[in-house]
């Protein structure tokens, strides 16, 4: 297999989740801002033009971040960080879509059609206008979320899952663009300090995320 991985927190997401599990693979850099992502190569394996994605023995290719870490983790040996059982998997994904749709696009597309709009203009649709309203949306959710904390070490409770690697990937991507966890936030303060404890929370960051 091949990971085709790049700067930002979707790839960072992956590498990390792959480090938890104990995973190595061959990896291939993308330039994402030279824009090889949008390139008629990388459109082959990957026809959302997005990173990561991840090319198979067999050359096929799977994209999109849970699919790719469920993939992973199904395939490969020791404890599942989605789930030992089937109530357990289905908390698990029950979450990571509650924090896709609330937090991440919110997040994301604000990011796009504000600040990273000089790089993006040129490759997606964006909604300049509605950067502030997605901005207090992603504030909103925060706040949501802190009270479902209450009580918890990781988003399922007393299990580190999938759940709390794509959240805190987001959640300090989100803190280098001025969406982050509010300061007054005690439960999400407190889980994002432990999992940024984690060995691999430093490892899977991309230099040039924090240069």
């Amino acid at each position: 297999m091949k990971f085709y991985s790049s700067r930002g927190p979707n790839p960072r997401l992956v590498r990390m989740f792959m480090m938890e599990r104990g995973i190595e693979l061959p990896t291939v850099e993308v330039d994402i801002v030279a824009g090889e992502n949008v390139s008629e190569d990388y459109k082959a394996l990957n026809p959302s033009a997005q990173t990561p994605c991840l090319q198979l023995d067999d050359g096929s290719v799977l994209a999109e971040v849970t699919t790719i870490c469920g993939y992973l983790d199904e395939i490969s040996p020791g404890l599942s960080l989605i789930g030992e059982t089937p109530q357990e998997r289905a908390e698990t994904r029950m979450w990571n879509r509650r924090i896709d749709v609330r937090i991440l696009e919110p997040m994301t597309l604000a990011f796009r059609s504000a600040e990273g709009l000089p790089m993006f203009e040129s490759r997606c649709r964006l909604i300049p206008h509605a950067a502030d309203d997605l901005k207090a949306i992603v504030q909103e959710n925060w706040a949501w979320l802190e009270s479902l904390m209450a009580g918890k070490d990781y988003v399922c409770g007393d299990r580190f899952t999938l759940a709390d690697v794509q959240l805190f990937c987001f959640a300090e991507f989100g803190g280098m663009i001025g969406q982050g966890i509010p300061a007054d936030l005690p439960n999400l303060q407190g889980w994002f300090a432990r999992i940024a404890a984690r060995p691999s929370a430093a490892a899977s960051r991309h230099p040039a995320d924090f240069a």
